[in-house]
């Protein structure tokens, strides 16, 4: 204990002495004993204009002559750093992380990813166009409102909630615990109302002022709000006629004003240049670097830096206002020790050595694991019994190039487990594999050749897996799809492999939703296994071969068809969107999937039967593992509102928790929910509030299988 106190006296007085001698010699902004404030417009004062507009360029290149170094830069860490020098572990996408419900395992993902940001910084790699830098733009926290959309891979699902618990997670797993510095920071993107590629540039989407508050806004606030994201990324779309990167109400009124929010704004790649030359606000660019300034966007390319100077001499932009943006800029600087001594910050110590570390390893496999859903299982064909296999046939495009997602740059040399690898590694050599591409992801001349080869393979296997999906040409970052179904011959496929072995499984890879009824209807059974990352290969086969069992749940609903729902460009999900107000069945639905064991719910208890707004409210409820494996239940909490005075969803998610538990092990599983977490937003007051009146609480494994349900009542 003493040698601990002294360790600690004699960190504590070096810190002292650095900061004293740089006292004595450094102007103020260098002293790291000085408030961070002070530092900041210590700085800002000993900038020249063309310093400070070369600061408000995102790629940071530095001040030599005050030492600032290039300390922002940009890169991207939605499921591993993005670096054109290293390999940096690769985890499953985000969708992928959506279905595993579980925020801790979210954190320690991005406590994974940011570390090796860091230790890229602290040995100066490159990252996508710049030194690496600390300033990342993730996380993806828009929403799957549109089944249709490219980029479902980068973010969480259909709900606002679960995006909010994932997001947050994932911000603080990135910026850090340290109560003085951030490791990286965070943006927050695509702020706001961002989920359509057709246009993007140029649509403008028609939001009303509930639908904004209520489902569009809400996650984004979680993450402000409770993870503190030091940034946010303004979208390219405008809302309701004013681009996201010059409307006031968006980017300042609403995450300043109402949410006490200090960070700093950037706009989405060239964002400001595109205000020009799509939404055509002006023809000059000092003009829309004004507007967006003086609207609160603090952070942009290279026009801001070639075009600031003039703007503020032709008086269209007042230097205050770009002091105001650069404060927030540099405040985080400060915040991530930038400007500090390195023996000062705590993550400059993370070594180069944690770089896919076999620690990392380990844990992408562990994320590809829990992201699995089991959606199908009859006769629980599943798992397989290793010790009957003799032939396996392994079938399918995704098979041998399963798709890894966008926003990291692969090498050759990297190691990915594929499907066909993981089931090679599981089983040995005691085990034939056939395999058989059995087709392309997208149209191929050799389908039916293909196939035929397939069908071949299958014939007198002891089963035949069957692994298709999607890849970048069908949905991503500039493309939605036109329809749900499975791509190319993919579904031909499955149908022909199936008549040559009824003992067949199909495994998903891919990231939105895709129709499988006829799948879901007739094979044995099925697995979403989207695009799993490094180790998503041998994920699987612990999945299919029983050695872990599946608790992963669907984060959005899978529809029959596009057809059933609104088109995209409707942003009112009270339309027909989402398990909340879609009124069909679905072919899965929101929350759902299946384990290799049984889960039995007890009564659900409430805390209280009559509340009042402000007022929390605890629900509990016993499960049970009433099966012979262990598992993971996800048990989910949707509210009601009975009476309402505007449309209420048919259900809402308002709490969760994926619990583990022992063949025949019981836990209670208890939740405080704030009884406003069942408000709506009233356009007349301009504020959330909570309507009297009964509400009806369930408990339950998916949106459809609710097991136990509560009601109370809210009065004044």
């Amino acid at each position: 204990m003493k040698i601990k106190t002294l360790a600690t006296f004699f960190a504590s007085a070096s810190v002292c002495c650095v900061s004293l001698a740089r006292a004595g010699t450094e102007p103020p902004y260098l002293d790291p004993a000085q408030p961070i404030d002070k530092r900041v417009d210590d700085l800002i004062s000993k900038m020249t204009l063309e310093e400070k507009a070369a600061e408000l360029d995102h790629e940071t290149s530095g001040i030599p002559r005050l030492k600032v170094p290039e300390w922002g830069g940009w890169n991207q860490c939605l499921h591993g750093v993005m670096s054109k020098s290293r390999t940096t572990t690769l985890f499953p996408v985000s969708i992928a992380m959506g279905a595993t419900w579980d925020p801790a395992l979210v954190h320690e993902e991005t406590v994974a990813i940011s570390d090796e940001a860091r230790a890229l910084y602290n040995i100066h790699e490159m990252g996508p166009s710049t030194p690496a830098g600390l300033v990342y733009r993730g996380p993806v926290i828009n929403i799957s409102r549109n089944p249709r959309w490219g980029r479902i891979q980068e973010e969480y699902g259909e709900d606002p909630y679960l995006t909010g618990r994932l997001g947050v997670a994932y911000v603080k797993g990135l910026q850090g615990e340290d109560p003085k510095y951030l490791k990286i920071a965070a943006t927050l993107k695509h702020y706001a109302v961002n989920n359509v590629e057709k246009n993007r540039m140029t649509l403008s989407a028609t939001v009303d002022e509930r639908m904004l508050y209520e489902y569009w806004l809400p996650h984004f606030r979680d993450c402000v709000v409770e993870g503190h994201a030091a940034s946010m990324m303004a979208a390219y779309n405008s809302i309701n006629g004013v681009p996201c990167a010059v409307n006031k109400l968006l980017i300042s009124d609403i995450p300043r004003d109402k949410w006490g929010w200090d960070g700093f704004i950037v706009c989405d790649l060239g964002g400001v240049k595109r205000l020009v030359d799509a939404h055509h606000i002006s023809t000059d660019m000092a003009v829309a670097v004004a507007q967006a300034l003086n609207a609160g966007c603090d952070l942009d390319d290279e026009e801001y830096r070639k075009n600031i100077p003039a703007a503020v001499a032709r008086k269209l932009v007042s230097e205050e206002t770009v002091d105001r943006s650069l404060k927030r800029v540099l405040t985080v600087a400060f915040r991530l020790g930038a400007l500090d001594p390195p023996e000062m910050v705590p993550f400059s110590k993370i070594p180069e050595s944690v770089i896919d570390s076999p620690e990392h390893r380990a844990l992408a496999l562990k994320c590809a694991r829990e992201s699995m859903v089991l959606l199908t299982n009859k006769n629980n064909f599943l798992p397989l019994d290793k010790s009957k296999l003799k032939t396996v046939a392994v079938i399918g495009p995704a098979s041998l190039t399963p798709e890894y997602g966008n926003y990291y740059l692969y090498r050759k040399e990297q190691k990915k487990i594929n499907p066909l690898d993981g089931l090679k590694n599981r089983l040995g050599d005691g085990v034939e594999i056939r395999s058989a591409l059995g087709c392309g992801i997208l149209p191929n001349k050799t389908d039916d050749e293909d196939i035929a080869k397939a069908v071949e393979a299958a014939k007198e296997a002891d089963v035949a897996l069957v692994f298709v999906g999607t890849n970048l040409k069908v949905e991503a970052e500039g493309h939605d799809r036109k329809d749900l179904n499975l791509p190319g011959a993919e579904e031909k496929l499955i149908e022909a492999v199936y008549a040559a072995n009824p003992k067949t499984v199909v495994v998903l890879m891919n990231a939105g939703p895709l129709s499988t009824k006829w799948a879901r209807d007739n094979v044995p059974a099925m697995l979403e296994a989207w695009y799993a990352g490094e180790e998503g290969g041998n994920a699987i086969a612990d999945v299919l071969l029983g050695d872990f069992n599946p608790g992963g749940r669907l984060p959005y609903t899978v529809y029959e068809s596009a057809d059933d729902v609104p088109p995209d460009d409707d942003y009112d999900i009270t339309h027909g969107y989402t398990y909340m107000y879609f009124d069909k069945e679905p072919v899965f639905p929101f929350g759902h999937g299946l384990s290799y064991t049984t889960f039995n719910y007890g009564d659900l208890k409430l805390s209280a039967a009559k509340v009042k707004p402000g007022d929390k409210l605890t629900l509990s409820v016993e499960v049970t593992n009433t099966g012979l494996r262990a598992g993971d239940e996800v048990v989910q909490f949707y509210g009601h509102q009975q009476r309402c005075s505007v449309k209420q969803p048919n259900q809402k998610l308002i709490a969760f928790e994926r619990v583990h538990l022992e063949p025949g092990e019981k836990k209670t599983v208890t939740q405080d929910v704030p009884v406003d977490r069942m408000s709506i937003y009233d356009v007349k007051e301009h504020k959330f509030v909570v309507e009297p009146g009964k509400f009806d609480v369930m408990a339950g494994s998916s949106a459809k299988d609710i097991r136990s349900r509560g009601q109370y009542e809210v009065s004044n």
